[in-house]
């Protein structure tokens, strides 16, 4: 029996417990990733950090599928869409505990991911190879 993937099932409990120890959370992403909306003036080496604490954004959700939100990026709002095998890893920005996850190939998801309904035209730009997973600060946390 083929399982749905449990990575957005560990980002909300990290996220939940990061709060809860007043902790900022952050997200790593794979902004290259089909379906991935973010700014792409704030990305690095193909990844982009995001703060997802509640002072910080609106509307957060973190569904099965994605991690959808309302944020402002040098005083523009835009709505963020991450597709969850883009999502990287999620953290403490005190102290860089939380996950890193195992990067998925893209063909995988492709077809697996539906993306949240939207106006905007779906990104089309791969990389050639995927980008390096996580920083070496980060910790697993079992």
């Amino acid at each position: 029996m083929t399982m749905t993937s449990s990575r957005s099932y560990i980002a909300r409990a990290l996220y939940e417990w990061i709060l809860d120890n007043d902790c900022t959370p952050y997200i790593l992403v794979d902004a290259h990733r089909p379906g991935v909306e973010v700014p792409q003036e704030y990305v690095k080496d193909g990844q982009i950090v995001l703060n997802i604490s509640p002072t910080a954004v609106r509307t957060l959700n973190i569904a099965n599928d994605f991690v959808m939100f309302d944020g402002r990026f040098g005083g523009r709002a835009l709505t963020i869409v991450v597709p969850i095998p883009a999502l990287m890893a999620i953290y403490a920005q005190e102290n860089g505990q939380g996950m890193v996850f195992e990067t998925e190939p893209y063909e995988e998801e492709e077809d697996a991911f539906q993306e949240p309904e939207t106006d905007e035209p779906e990104a089309t730009d791969e990389p050639s190879k995927p980008p390096k997973p996580g920083r070496p600060h980060l910790k697993v946390v079992k």
